[in-house]
């Protein structure tokens, strides 16, 4: 019998996930609402957590406004284009005309940004500026910590699921989770939550293995935890079919952003030849001949994965950075090239230490790395959230007049479960928010969710003691069954692959995981194409994965209960993507995946957004269609 002690915690508004977004939660809760109790809960510790844990090079979205360098209608249709037209406009519009004042409150609390002779910051491209900003996350999460008071922040707990109320099925009350340290249980109860756990990594295989197994681009503790308490609790999710591929530094995953953009260095073939212009009709050939979005002034970053692959396919790969033309030794091109990883992606420059590797006499090898499941960078993965009230439509005709359908039901960034709020990689349909976005999201989620507890100031909020006990014995029920079975075990508790036919562990698990999505649902083993066969195949072994994981998952301490509720999330974030993949018949995003079977876009039929609804209870899912709604004027 596992010994635990429970804690309750009660506040105002819990905050889960300390990356951009939840500290940018935290920082505006606290101003609005001086008097509220705001706690903050982390698995890692908020300081060096989430995709901006290492740092970054540059900040991604700011438009310049102070300068006049760019509009806010001129990026929604830059988003907009970069996704294939399908974004929700209201949710990108409302989160970049905010933005701009995100990134000139980190400049006030120390973020060193490159200063321009006229006053405004330099330019990498047309939307991103340039920091020295290896202690990025650090002077971000001071800023939240001083706000709402380190006695509010719960560092090391991770929590694993959301609480209803018991007098309302839509109404979330609570959370639970846990200490992976000392395994503390701790049961929240809120009369507000902002879901700002982060997206998902390593649901698919990633391409590296062996030494370098686990590494990744979006960090591998990124572990779909918002979607999978979100979809386990019924709400309502969209978009997961356009997961996300990029390319990157072969092995070590470095960006690519600061060589293409500040250093403009070309991507070649292997003969030194232009991998984009070989393809430009048999791209326009899935459009119908149309340059809709192959012409657009910046090239959608689906299409360009698309080409690069295609070069590989015709025999001219892999893809080279050409370093050896910008990047001079001895010169500030060189000081760049390798502050840029310094100041976020150590490894890659460990790699070309290994290697010998000089970028100012050779070029180095780009490759397109596994699928992500995320919604703040290229692509829109999340929760249907409800939008902004002077932008979003009221109602939308011929539709039930139901969240699930709709854009607009009071609260902005609220999911369509009452008290939930949604933000950064979370809240879905509205992608390049990059670190400032969601920071600045995290905000927008905060004060609704302050005017929420206005609003509902008489409201009694009460979880159900049985519920609590339930649930509690769910959580730890792996760890009792170790305690059960642990002698039965061949190789006994200290290799980390145990040998028992009646358990299932966390690594075992995942490695299965990743091997469904990579071979049936558009892995890199595949060229990331897919069909239906192939989709319903993942499907039936997802259900499968899903039995023994109820039936069988076994952690021996805290930290391997951790990994285990990581697990779960990923395997209900998997499921979401194939259902979704496997319900749009078209291929929209054919650098991300192709569908072989639709392998054009079908604009007439799937210009729409795709929702989803997850019922626990039964194990079935619900999927429709709800109609793009344009507010910007656009070809």
């Amino acid at each position: 019998m596992v010994r635990t002690r429970v804690k309750q915690v009660d506040s105002d508004i819990l905050i889960i996930g300390g990356g951009m977004a939840g500290t940018g939660a935290a920082w505006e809760a606290k101003y609005w609402c001086r008097g509220c109790r705001i706690v903050l809960a982390e698995k890692a510790n908020i300081n060096r957590s989430g995709a901006v844990a290492m740092g970054l090079s540059a900040i991604n979205t700011y438009l310049g406004l102070k300068c006049k360098e760019n509009t806010v209608e001129d990026y929604v249709k830059y988003v907009r284009g970069d996704l294939m037209g399908i974004v929700r406009e209201d949710l990108v519009y409302d989160y970049a005309r905010h933005v701009d004042s995100t990134v000139h409150l980190f400049d006030e609390w120390g973020l060193p940004i490159w200063p321009a002779p006229n006053g405004c910051y330099v330019r990498e491209g047309k939307w991103q500026i340039m920091i020295h900003g290896e202690s990025y996350k650090a002077i971000v999460a001071e800023a939240a910590r001083k706000a709402i008071g380190d006695d509010n922040i719960m560092n090391r707990v991770m929590v694993t699921h959301l609480l209803k109320s018991p007098s309302n099925p839509n109404r979330v009350a609570g959370a639970l989770g846990f200490n992976v340290n000392d395994g503390t249980i701790y049961v929240f109860k809120a009369k507000a939550i902002i879901m700002a756990a982060g997206g998902g990594s390593q649901i698919y295989r990633p391409r590296s293995q062996g030494e370098g197994l686990g590494r990744s681009w979006y960090p591998p503790w990124s572990s779909a935890s918002s979607y999978g308490m979100m979809i386990e609790s019924g709400a309502v999710m969209t978009m997961f079919e356009a997961r996300f591929v990029v390319p990157r530094f072969k092995d070590g995953y470095g960006p690519v952003g600061a060589y293409q953009l500040m250093l403009k260095t070309r991507i070649s073939n292997v003969n030194g030849q232009d991998f984009w212009k070989p393809h430009l009709e048999e791209i326009r050939k899935l459009y119908s001949g149309k340059g809709k979005y192959v012409d657009l002034p910046i090239t959608p970053t689906t299409l360009r994965v698309y080409a690069q692959r295609l070069e590989w396919i015709n025999g001219r790969g892999p893809s080279l950075m050409r370093t050896d033309e910008t990047v001079k030794k001895g010169t500030d091109s060189e000081a760049i090239a390798f502050e840029d990883f310094l100041d976020m992606t150590i490894s890659q420059v460990a790699i070309w230490a290994g290697q010998n590797h000089e970028p100012s006499e050779r070029p180095y090898e780009v490759i397109t790395t596994e699928p992500y499941v995320m919604g703040s960078h290229a692509t829109e993965c999340g929760a249907w959230a409800s939008g902004p009230e002077d932008l979003s439509p009221r109602k939308i005709d011929g539709l039930p007049d139901d969240r699930g359908t709709q854009y607009y039901w009071g609260y902005n960034r609220m999911t369509t479960l009452d008290g939930l709020f949604c933000a950064g990689d979370a809240c879905g349909a509205n992608p390049h928010k990059f670190s400032s976005g969601s920071f600045t999201e995290g905000r927008l989620a905060a004060k609704s969710a302050v005017l929420y507890l206005m609003d509902h100031s008489d409201e009694r909020i009460d979880i159900d003691k049985g519920q609590v006990d339930s649930m509690i014995s769910k959580l730890v029920e792996p760890l009792e069954r170790w305690e059960e079975g642990r002698y039965s075990v061949v190789t006994g508790p200290s290799t980390m692959h145990p040998v028992d036919p009646g358990k299932i562990y966390w690594k075992q698990g995942l490695f299965r995981l990743q091997k469904i999505m990579d071979e049936y649902a558009g892995g890199w083993s595949t060229m990331y194409t897919t069909n239906e066969w192939m989709l319903n195949r993942a499907i039936e072994l997802l259900q499968f994965l899903k039995e023994d994981f109820i039936n069988y998952a076994a952690a021996r301490d805290w930290h391997e209960l951790m990994r285990t509720w990581e697990l779960w999330h990923r395997i209900l974030t998997a499921e979401a993507v194939v259902r979704h993949m496997l319900f749009r018949k078209e291929t929209r995003w054919p650098g991300y995946y192709v569908r072989a079977d639709y392998p054009a876009l079908d604009d007439e039929n799937w210009h729409v957004f795709v929702n989803s609804r997850y019922d626990a209870k039964t194990g079935r899912w619900e999927l429709w269609k709800v109609p793009v709604i344009h507010i910007i004027e656009f070809p």
